[in-house]
């Protein structure tokens, strides 16, 4: 099961999509145990062990009115305060639930003291999941940050029935200062971009607001404050919220409204030349892991490297990534995405079949299930119109048209977005801008951390901080065009 769950996930994105609550690939971060009972409320984090394969989350217990409640984060899907149902405490015993899409997902175990580990099941499904009280690093650093040498606001920017929330970072003293938008990759996101509590997005924002350059960082559509649905809507939308956002920043008396450029990471990097194309008001781009080429060229080389860095045949790879060349076919020709219904729950059948016993063994409960809620997931996911979009858009015809000074960065070992298969392109697309920088960090994954294979699998197991030089080249690059505040 573990192949095909890769190659289908190759349907969700160029970046950190999900399928679904119970599937994934990540690896969820031990954390350290409390030396007292503190109760449950409070944030607990771990992962769910289901078909060879972990998925990280976190739960946020709380008593108000003596009733108990709780919310989950799922940061590989972007997934955040999501309301549980169903939750309560007996003697030891520890329940809570959640609708998602593949059915209501249950979770069940019991605690001794700051851990608690038991059963979770989902559509048809069974495995196991441990979760232990947050002492992760950035759960220190949300309870006690130490004071910054610049200022924060709390930003919100309106256009049309969208409203989004951000913070907004200032340099202690001078200005107008130049600043950066900041747009974050695939899947609904929240303003740090945050992947198992490496909180991206904020480590850039710190390290370029010390250096003098303004950063707005806002959540996704749908994500913390801001409204919306990121799967109802597309790159070309997300264009608009990233100009509105440089629209709004120029309002601001602390920042000159000439000097704003946009930082986009993953499908942010082909966010960034489309707003410039379309708005003079982009000063500058910054491509952070961006493509060059379209959609659905980036899901099959990005599935085929994954797969071949977890140790699978070419012939398992071969296969999965037939059917996507004849759905992704299908979609750019218009045709309904149901004909394909019965091929894919062939294809999930067939890997059942051939899955180690062991595999399934006490995992499975219900085979019929299971295939009917992996069969809908994927579904949904083809439909939606934000993966229509990503698979047609070819990102190359506004790299033609960007003529702003543009800095393009990528990691050696990234398997989501491949150097090898995005950066001749782009130059060849970036060819008539004067001003071009490329350059790419030597075993660096695609969240520029310093890796091993670059898989996915080991994001989360892998340092909280960027590979050396990362930092340092992107705010030298924006100064040595844009300068500092203005003299």
């Amino acid at each position: 099961m573990a192949a095909y769950r890769d190659r289908m996930r190759g349907l969700a994105a160029a970046s950190s999509l999900g399928v679904c609550v119970a599937i994934g690939a990540l690896w969820a971060v031990p954390l350290p145990l409390a030396a007292q009972d503190r109760g449950l409320d409070g944030r607990w984090t771990g992962a769910v062990t289901i078909l060879g394969t972990e998925l990280g989350f976190s739960v946020e217990f709380s008593h108000e009115g003596g009733a108990l409640s709780a919310t989950m984060d799922i940061p590989t899907q972007g997934a955040q305060d999501l309301p549980l149902t169903d939750v309560w405490e007996n003697a030891a015993t520890v329940h809570f639930e959640l609708q998602a899409g593949p059915g209501l997902a249950v979770w069940e175990g019991d605690r001794d003291g700051d851990e608690i580990a038991g059963t979770f099941t989902q559509g048809g499904a069974s495995g196991t999941f441990q979760v232990t009280r947050d002492g992760s690093d950035a759960a220190a650093e949300r309870e006690s940050e130490e004071p910054v040498p610049y200022r924060q606001e709390e930003l919100t920017v309106e256009h049309g029935e969208i409203r989004l929330a951000g913070t907004l970072t200032l340099p202690e003293d001078g200005g107008p200062f130049p600043a950066v938008v900041m747009v974050t990759g695939s899947g609904p996101q929240n303003r740090d971009e945050e992947i198992f509590g490496f909180r991206i997005f904020r480590v850039i924002a710190d390290h370029l607001t010390r250096q003098g350059i303004a950063v707005f960082r806002y959540d996704d559509r749908g994500v913390g404050g801001s409204n919306g649905n990121v799967a109802l809507s597309t790159t070309s939308d997300f264009a608009d919220d990233a100009i509105a956002s440089i629209a709004r920043l120029a309002e601001h008396p602390e920042i000159d409204g000439d000097r704003i450029g946009i930082v986009g990471h993953s499908e942010g990097g082909v966010v960034a030349p489309l707003a410039a194309e379309r708005s003079e008001s982009v000063a500058f781009v910054i491509l952070l892991a961006g493509t060059s080429v379209p959609g659905s060229e980036i899901i099959f080389e990005q599935g085929a490297a994954i797969a071949r860095a977890e140790e699978q045949s070419e012939e398992q790879i071969e296969d999965g990534m037939a059917l996507q060349r004849q759905i992704f076919t299908a979609m750019a020709a218009g045709e309904d995405m149901e004909q394909f219904r019965d091929d894919i729950e062939a294809v999930v059948r067939e890997q059942m079949a051939n899955a180690p016993a062991e595999n399934l063994e006490g995992v499975v409960a219900d085979p019929e299930e299971f295939v009917k809620s992996q069969v809908n997931t994927q579904m949904t996911q083809i439909k939606t119109p934000w993966f229509q979009y990503f698979i047609t858009y070819d990102p190359a015809d506004a790299l033609r048209q960007t003529t702003v000074p543009a800095l393009a960065l990528f990691g050696e070992l990234d398997l989501q977005v491949l150097p090898a298969q995005n950066r001749g392109p782009m130059a060849e697309a970036l060819g008539g801008n004067p001003d071009v920088t490329f350059h790419t960090f030597p075993r660096a994954n695609h969240l520029f951390q310093e890796a091993v294979t670059g898989s996915p699998t080991e994001y989360a197991t892998l340092e909280r901080g960027f590979v050396p030089g990362f930092l340092e080249m992107i705010s030298d690059w924006i100064l040595e065009r844009m300068g500092a505040d203005t003299p």
